[in-house]
Formats: structure tokens, C-alpha cells, sequence
């Protein structure tokens, strides 16, 4: 088996393309034209296309939300799986996800059940979302998860959104005041670097290390970007690697400034997803499984690995989570009142909720806490680079008195 890309061109003229996996180009064309569409070209890909269609194909929350609850409508309005892909080939904006659908719909055609074609797609779509759907397919209420699922991804896309909003204002500032440093290194001092040396003037530590680094930026710039460059290359490797990650996933949980806001959307995010796969019907050893692969953090994720392990043995749910040291005491008390009531989904999914409200409450006050030191920071570094150009004028204008 093979990928191949495709363009094709639907009866209203409009011009798609993606990607199918097939053992031969006929094989694609057959798929194309069984589908009433006029092929337009296709091709193989080589190995270095598809690891390019891997990184570029990764498909946001929102689009995967927006095509859950579109899909829901669909079926719910009594339309058949065929035909809802059919319509969502033709409607979704997301060209991937749109191209998926021809793809899903052949397979789907040719026997293969809604998640087993979906898994052929799964760099597309999320590993929750294709185990949901199999839940939804085996206990017959795939139109029940799919609708929960789009309420899933539309909470989750809304958490995102507002952790990116906050951040917004800090990195504007902090790209500013770089922007400042840099112009006053590269143009404001050389202007003073000549007028002190006309002057033999005695400069202090301060305007040395800033003459230092304006000549540097002015004459050796290209190094110093060739360097930062490296350093963000070799961090991001790094960073990919699973030493580099576990690294990166404890800066992330004990970074004082971070350390909150990442622990109130690991809690959200854990007791959100688990309600869901406990209502669509899956069992919580099952259910942990799954979310432990959603949860963003590998540090976290083995813990929830471990928690699972506790439960396999009969430990339940409430003392484990409590031992891991990452999860709050609260959520602990909650998963035993869920536990001894037999509404587990229910008390998880009101959870959820508490920490949403929780986490934008923080964000809130990180934002209004942060803006102040931000501003306090840049302008002691712009105010200690005016002194260091203020003292030696100072010196000079003495001099000729």
C-alpha cells in the first residue's frame, strides 16, 4: 500500500485534493470516479513528500470540533454515514479533513466500519476521537458521541484560544522592547561611541559592556543570528527527543510562572475527556488508557499509565489519583463522591466544568500580574542603558566647563 495524492474537481467545478492510501494509481482513480468526481491528477508520493504531508497535515482542534458537530447534525437529521461524508467533503474549509472524507467514505463503501476507516486517517484525526467512535459503534449510539465529542473539542478549542489570548499582550511587549534594545545598540550608540572617543573620555563599566555589545551586533550580526538560530534548532530537536520532552514537561510543571496554568488545564482536561469515554459506554481501565494519550504531558501521562495499573487491581479511581502528587486533593474527594454514587461521568464532567472556570479566573490574574513585570523588567534594562550613555555625556559636558 501505498499514499497518493489527488486532485479532483466536483459537478460544481470546485477543485479538491488530498491523500489515499491504495495499492495502486487505478485503484485511486476507481475511488475517485465511483464517487462521481472527474479526476484531475494523480500521483505517488515519495518518502520525503509523505514525511512533509505528516507535518503539514496535522489538523487543529477547531476544525476537528467543527467537523464533529457538523457530522452530528447530519445524522441526527436522520442522513446516513455515506452521504453525511459525502456533504462534508463538500462543506468543510479545512482542505485535508475535506479531502479525508472521500477517502473515509470509499473505505466505508468497500466495507470497513466508520472508525476502522477513520484509523486509516489517523494522521488527520485524533486518536480520542477514533476510539470514541468505536464505542459509539459498538453500543449503537454513535450519533449520542459524536455530539459529545463536539462539545469535547469545542470546550477544549475554547481553553486553547483563551491561553493563547493572554499570552498575546506579554509576547507583543517582550518583541517591542527587544525591537527598542536592538535599534539603540545598533544606531543610537555608535553616534556616542565616536563623540566619547574624540573626548578620551574615562567610561565606566556599564557603557564598555554596551560598546562591547553595539560592536558586536553592528559588525558581527550574522554570527550572533547564525548562533540564536542554532540554539532554537538544537533546543526544538532536543526537545523532541523522550529525554528532551520528559525535560521539557517538568519545566512545565514546577516553572513557577507556568506551574498553575498548566496544572489547571492537565486537571480539565483529564476529568473532562474521561467523562466523556465513561458516558459513551467505555470502562475506566479502557478510559484511562485512552487519556492518558491526550493528556499533553508524558510525565503525566505515566502517572495516569500507573493510576490505571492501581485500578486493573482493584484500588479504584479516588486514592491513586491522590498518590500521583500531580492532581489536587479536590479532585480526589470528587472522584469518591462519583464513585460511591455510581455518576462518576457526571461528578467528572461538573469537575471539569469548576476547573474551566477555575483556569480562566487564573489566566486573568497571570495576565494582570504579568503585564507589570514585564514592563518593570524592560525598563530596568532600558533605564540601565540610558544611564550608561547619560553618565559619560555628563563627563564631557564637565570636562569643557
Amino acid at each position: 500500500m501505498a499514499n497518493f495524492k489527488y486532485k479532483i474537481m466536483n459537478k460544481n467545478g470546485e477543485r479538491l485534493e488530498g491523500i489515499y492510501k491504495a495499492k495502486d494509481k487505478d485503484e485511486v482513480l476507481s475511488m475517485i470516479k465511483s464517487n462521481n468526481y472527474y479526476p484531475l491528477r494523480v500521483q505517488p508520493l515519495s518518502k520525503e513528500k509523505n514525511l512533509k504531508i505528516k507535518w503539514m497535515t496535522k489538523v487543529k482542534i477547531k476544525d476537528i470540533a467543527i467537523f464533529c458537530r457538523q457530522f452530528y447534525t447530519m445524522i441526527n437529521a436522520g442522513s446516513n454515514i455515506t452521504n453525511s461524508l459525502n456533504v462534508l467533503g463538500e462543506q468543510l474549509t479545512n482542505k485535508r479533513l475535506k479531502g479525508s472524507m472521500f477517502s473515509i467514505e470509499e473505505n466505508i463503501r468497500k466495507g470497513l466500519n466508520l472508525s476502522e476507516a477513520m484509523r486509516k486517517e489517523e494522521e488527520v484525526f485524533p486518536d480520542l476521537l477514533i476510539s470514541m467512535v468505536q464505542a459509539g459503534e459498538v453500543s449503537g449510539n454513535l450519533e449520542v458521541v459524536m455530539r459529545r465529542m463536539a462539545e469535547h473539542y469545542e470546550k477544549e478549542n475554547k481553553i486553547n484560544n483563551k491561553v493563547k489570548a493572554a499570552m498575546v499582550y506579554p509576547i507583543m511587549l517582550a518583541i517591542l522592547s527587544l525591537g527598542l534594545i536592538t535599534l539603540i545598540l545598533t544606531f543610537v550608540m555608535p553616534i556616542f561611541i565616536g563623540m566619547f572617543d574624540d573626548n578620551n573620555v574615562e567610561l565606566p563599566i556599564a557603557t564598555k559592556i554596551m560598546m562591547s555589545i553595539s560592536n558586536i551586533l553592528k559588525t558581527k550580526w550574522y554570527i550572533v543570528l547564525s548562533i540564536i538560530l542554532l540554539i532554537v534548532f538544537l533546543l526544538k530537536y532536543y526537545f523532541k527527543t523522550k529525554r528532551g520532552e520528559i525535560i521539557l514537561n517538568r519545566i512545565k510543571l514546577n516553572f513557577p510562572i507556568l506551574k498553575k496554568i498548566n496544572e489547571k488545564i492537565i486537571v480539565s482536561r483529564f476529568t473532562r475527556t474521561l467523562s466523556t469515554v465513561l458516558a459513551s459506554g467505555i470502562t475506566l481501565v479502557e478510559g484511562l488508557e485512552v487519556v492518558s494519550k491526550i493528556i499533553g504531558n508524558k510525565i503525566i501521562e505515566n502517572k495516569i499509565i500507573q493510576v490505571k495499573e492501581e485500578v486493573v487491581k482493584g484500588a479504584g479511581l479516588a486514592q491513586p489519583l491522590y498518590k500521583t502528587g500531580y492532581f489536587p486533593p479536590m479532585l480526589s474527594s470528587m472522584v469518591k463522591i462519583g464513585e460511591e454514587s455510581g455518576s462518576l461521568d457526571y461528578i467528572l464532567n461538573k469537575t471539569a466544568d469548576f476547573y474551566d472556570d477555575e483556569l480562566e479566573a487564573y489566566i486573568q490574574q497571570f495576565t494582570s500580574m504579568l503585564e507589570p513585570i514585564m514592563i518593570l523588567i524592560m525598563g530596568v534594562i532600558i533605564g540601565f542603558m540610558i544611564i550608561a550613555i547619560v553618565l559619560p555625556v555628563f563627563d564631557i559636558y564637565n570636562h569643557i566647563q
